[in-house]
């Protein structure tokens, strides 16, 4: 077994409607869907859209660094 890893980072934003945890949490939960050995994530921006002077929602743009594979 290696002692040593490689990683590929992408970027990706998730959105809410509720909060800014659970645009991480969506955001997570559908690059999962497609990205495998997940590591960590970065938050790199939060932002959100304003309706009638409220929150309408959340969006956050996250970096995901992921291990690739040594096969």
């Amino acid at each position: 077994m290696s002692d040593h890893h490689t990683y590929k980072k992408i970027e990706i934003v998730g959105s809410s409607k509720t909060s800014i945890e659970n645009a991480i949490e969506n955001a997570l939960a559908e690059c999962a869907k497609s990205v495998r050995n997940m590591d960590w994530f970065e938050v790199v921006e939060t932002r959100g859209h304003i309706v009638d002077g409220k929150v309408g929602h959340y969006q956050v743009t996250l970096k995901i660094g992921f291990r690739l594979s040594s096969s």
